[in-house]
């Protein structure tokens, strides 16, 4: 019986040290370019089965496996960060207006909405929240945060969470580098490149001289572009690639539309055709289903 307490015990601390340091496992694999299985991110949560930038988005996200979640900030009118991804409160909560008019203790009011347009329980959350609630568990790629990112930054050292986040953007990398400046020892940047525009490959190789970032988002609108399928090659062991399939212009049709009815042709094409090592999705569950078919989810 002592034994079999002790094991116990054992498993129940395993599993709380693993879910306490599971953000800094995927930061890891990111840091080392790690190609061995595919990283999942997960566009405003979960938002399928809960309103999006939700905390309980996010917590049905980290139950699946997912690896990094994508969240949108906003700042209402008295100074205070929440996630949300529309500038005014309409499509997704119980209220009306600009948050930027919209004060803190009326938000607080509010419901959101879910994908139907239906009321729920959930309330809007702060991002200081966010942070806390996400803390050692997952990444968080936060979307719009550039404007106030001295906030942001502050929020993240008060939380603990400075390493957990994901900045990316279509600044040059001097702009990047004046924008954040120190943070960049603590914050990923990934840059944004549209391969359909002339000077794509140049501002790669500019960016891999001047920051070598740990990956690029990389888009492009049709498989007539010759450079995604360059590109696996040319980057492999310099740095990752994460592609979108939130819809079909973003990965030359390869989204979660074509992977719902040909998996090996949406997801599988990003991944063995032209490199994808990092895949956000709309569809966490289903890409990580796949992914483990595949023996590349851990």
């Amino acid at each position: 019986m002592k034994i079999l307490i002790f094991f116990l015990s054992f498993l129940i601390s395993a599993g709380q040290l693993y879910s306490q340091n599971r953000a800094e496992i995927i930061r890891n694999k990111l840091l080392s370019g790690d190609k061995s299985s595919v990283i999942v991110a997960s566009h405003r949560g979960d938002w399928r089965n809960f309103p999006e930038n939700s905390l309980e988005a996010i917590d049905n996200a980290i139950a699946m496996g997912v690896d990094i979640v994508e969240l949108d900030v906003h700042m209402t009118k008295d100074s205070v960060l929440i996630l949300m991804h529309d500038p005014k409160l309409d499509r997704t909560t119980t209220g009306k207006g600009n948050i930027s008019e919209s004060t803190m203790d009326y938000i607080s009011t509010l419901k959101l909405k879910n994908g139907c347009n239906i009321r729920t329980i959930h309330n809007v959350p702060t991002l200081e929240e966010a942070l806390l609630h996400a803390k050692g568990k997952i990444m968080l790629n936060l979307d719009k945060a550039d404007r106030y990112f001295d906030m942001v930054y502050e929020l993240m050292q008060k939380t603990g969470t400075t390493k957990q986040i994901i900045m990316k953007g279509n600044d040059t990398a001097e702009q990047v580098k004046a924008k954040f400046g120190d943070y960049l020892k603590d914050v990923i940047y990934m840059p944004i490149v549209n391969l359909d525009k002339p000077n794509a490959e140049e501002q790669i190789e500019m960016f891999i001289s001047d920051m070598k970032p740990v990956a690029f988002e990389l888009l492009y609108k049709h498989d007539s572009n010759p450079l995604p399928l360059k590109l696996k090659n040319s980057l492999d062991g310099r740095t990752l690639i994460w592609y979108n399939t939130l819809w079909d212009t973003m990965a030359g049709g390869h989204d979660d539309d074509m992977s719902l009815k040909n998996p090996d042709a949406g997801y599988g094409y990003l991944i063995n055709n032209i490199g994808a090592t990092i895949i956000q999705t709309d569809r966490p569950a289903y890409l990580i289903e796949y992914l483990k078919s595949k023996g590349l989810h851990d």
